[in-house]
């Protein structure tokens, strides 16, 4: 039996969603072996961007590396925990950031849902930003924590806020049932 892995419309799923590890980041718990953070203290969206896309190469390389040592074992391969670590050490280097998708700018857009939707903050906490050589000082760099509205919300809300912030196109995405 063959199974599509591909879903009907709009390429093939992320093993976790943007929204649901932002959320777990910033409420502290450190998804997918990310840093944790300090809930209170919150986090910059360059570092959440940063960890979000780490994460996603990391689940990346660990399914691509259970795959590979699956079918060794199904040859009736021996393999120790030293080499399926090799293995998923390789295939994190293999892991291209640019296959992790998401440019910063469309996390900038799916964080700026997520600030309308009064999910998220900016805390009172800034830091001095650098940037090359031989140009303007960078603005600083503003920490986001989560807003008691955002540790509320449930997960469907969460596993698409642009639709949660306009219902109405949210229908006309959905695969109808006859």
């Amino acid at each position: 039996m063959v199974i599509r892995l591909a879903p009907t419309k709009g390429g093939f799923l992320r093993p976790f969603g943007c929204g649901w590890f932002i959320r777990e980041y910033l409420l502290g718990n450190g998804p997918e072996g990310s840093k944790k953070v300090d809930p209170k203290r919150g986090a910059p969206q360059a570092d959440i961007n940063f960890e979000y896309k780490e994460a996603l190469a990391r689940a990346t390389a660990r399914e691509r590396a259970e795959r590979i040592i699956s079918n060794m074992v199904v040859k009736h391969a021996d393999v120790t925990e030293s080499e399926a670590e090799k293995i998923y050490q390789r295939e994190l280097k293999r892991v291209s950031r640019k296959f992790t998708h998401m440019r910063y700018h469309s996390f900038l857009m799916y964080f700026g849902v997520l600030k309308r939707l009064g999910w998220v903050e900016a805390t009172n906490r800034t830091e001095s930003s650098a940037i090359q050589d031989n140009y303007p000082s960078a603005p600083k760099r503003t920490y986001y924590c989560l807003t008691a509205k955002g540790i509320g919300a449930d997960d469907d809300l969460w596993s698409n806020p642009l639709f949660t912030l306009y219902p109405e196109i949210g229908a006309s995405h959905r695969k109808k049932t006859d």
